[in-house]
């Protein structure tokens, strides 16, 4: 693809691009994808609000349609400002989907489900990670003749969707909640169970609807005022960014080189990265059984533990590769390690939790300032790191290594257990925990509320 930029730019102008420009197009190239991630996640609010969670996600189908279509079309056109302005809008995608589908589902699943179901994006996540890094061989599309079509099939599951998701039905607490239709919910809900009595959700989702009542729609603006959501709001900001800025990206966008330094041969690299994304998603689709029988804090604190863990040791592999014969080894597997732990806890529950931490008055907003977080640092990482490696070399993960405890410190002394419990149920823990009454309105919001009635 630089080659591809490069030629373009000659037959434009009869000259190159310098080293420096070519680099710096391909960073904009690289970095307009958690830029566009960063520009859907804002987009969600007034979306789902407006046009409900399956409409958001059908009309979501174009950023991902059209880009698609301008990849794969970018070297006949030949135009690398296709392929920048793709990689924007395939981002405005992502930010939308990965903020919008944990919400759908959380907001659908029952309450015994609802760990296991709110995995289920970062499983195909995973898959989709490998099928891209399969077809990503040199050997299969990762070449010059093939290059265009692997960026252009990334369509392909969005016109899936696209035919699909029409028949499934829309989510009954949005049904119920934002647009008032009762019949619409019983009957959603009555699809989704597979049995006609749904009279105990009915009321569970009612109950929601009236404590919410005079809270009206919470803006983020709104969100960061109020006192009953003060550690909610923390949480959730507190893990997606140690998501990210645990190095995750880093550990993906430059595991060749990683493994490169390691020693593995140069052409057999590919094959290596081929098999961590085959061990994430076999780590993801086992995190999808026991998110419900371990619950989701320990599993942040165990993945998180593992990360850390694993940058620590990687860390003083690097240093030591060139003086221990056996190091190269060891940083591959603290590599394969980070990949178990993030993929265990960091990866899929921080989204999930948004969804059972914030009511329907406020959760829009939530996993608006959730995504924004998630792709702000996403993008900081991407664009940093490389500067940091080269300052620090191998003591650069050491950053990540303490982002990774200071995650798991603040996961196990405020981070509150969600399994098996309804919205309303976690609402009264953080309710508590504020110090505030079991409702949003200011008004209601106590300074010191008595525990006693808190219980009731």
């Amino acid at each position: 693809m630089k080659a591809f930029y490069n030629e373009t730019y000659y037959d434009r102008t009869t000259t190159y691009l310098s080293d420096f420009s070519l680099t710096l197009l391909w960073s904009i190239s690289v970095s307009m994808f958690p830029f566009g991630g960063f520009i859907g996640s804002l987009m969600v609010g007034v979306l789902v609000n407006k046009l409900g969670r399956k409409g958001t996600l059908l009309l979501n189908n174009i950023f991902s349609i059209v880009p698609a279509i301008l990849m794969g079309c970018s070297e006949v056109a030949k135009s690398f400002e296709m392929i920048i302005l793709s990689r924007l809008l395939v981002g405005i995608c992502a930010g939308l989907s990965s903020n919008v589908v944990p919400m759908y589902l959380g907001e659908l699943a029952p309450k015994n489900l609802r760990g296991a179901l709110g995995v289920v994006p970062q499983l195909f996540i995973t898959v989709g990670i490998l099928v891209a890094q399969i077809f990503g061989l040199r050997n299969l599309l990762a070449n010059e003749e093939g290059w265009t079509i692997l960026l252009g099939v990334t369509g392909i599951p969005a016109a899936a969707q696209l035919l699909l998701l029409p028949f499934f039905p829309e989510s009954p607490r949005y049904l119920l909640i934002q647009k008032k239709d009762s019949a619409s919910a019983r009957k959603a809900l009555q699809r989704l169970r597979g049995w006609e009595d749904v009279d105990r959700e009915m009321e569970e989702i009612r109950q929601e609807d009236e404590a919410e009542k005079a809270a009206g729609f919470i803006s983020v603006v709104k969100l960061f005022q109020m006192r009953s959501l003060r550690w909610q709001l923390i949480s959730v900001i507190i893990l997606m960014g140690g998501q990210q800025l645990s190095g995750v990206n880093a550990i993906y966008y430059y595991a060749d080189q990683i493994y490169v330094s390691a020693g593995v041969n140069t052409h057999d690299v590919q094959y290596v990265t081929v098999g961590t994304g085959a061990i994430n998603v076999v780590v993801t689709f086992l995190a999808v059984f026991v998110v419900e029988l371990l619950g989701r804090r320990l599993l942040i604190l165990l993945g998180f533990s593992i990360c850390f863990t694993a940058c620590c040791v990687l860390t003083a592999a690097l240093a030591l590769q060139d003086s221990v014969s056996w190091m190269p080894y060891l940083s591959i597997a603290c590599v394969i390690s980070y990949v178990i732990g993030h993929a265990l806890g960091p990866s899929p529950i921080p989204a999930l939790f948004i969804t059972e931490v914030f009511l329907q008055s406020s959760r829009s907003s939530a996993f608006m300032v959730g995504g924004s977080v998630h792709w702000l640092s996403n993008f900081t990482v991407g664009l940093v790191f490389p500067f940091i490696q080269v300052g620090l070399g191998p003591y650069s993960f050491i950053i990540f290594a303490v982002i990774c405890l200071l995650t798991t410190i603040y996961t196990f002394l405020i981070v509150p257990e969600t399994k098996a419990k309804t919205f309303m149920e976690i609402n009264h823990i953080f309710a508590r925990m504020n110090k505030v009454s079991e409702v949003h309105p200011e008004k209601e919001e106590l300074t010191d509320f008595p525990p006693s009635a808190l219980e009731q």
